[in-house]
């Protein structure tokens, strides 16, 4: 029989715990931190696939203009 290795333990021994049905610690109330992006207020984020648009056309076009 192959010794085994330490990778293969880790992932095993969690798979064999669950399968026996030991208890778990419960895991304490999650809640998420929400943090300001400090956005300017004045950008209308419902337009920003537009302004993606735009800014890859302008990209594009300075790429194939002549004398690049």
């Amino acid at each position: 029989m192959m010794p085994r290795s330490p990778a293969r333990e880790a992932l095993n021994e969690p798979a064999r715990k669950g399968s026996l049905g030991e208890k778990r610690q419960r895991a304490g109330r999650f809640a998420q931190k929400s943090f300001s992006l400090g956005a300017a207020q004045d950008l209308r984020w419902d337009k920003a696939l537009d302004m993606g648009e735009a800014m890859e056309d302008e990209e594009l076009s300075r790429k194939l203009a002549p004398g690049k």
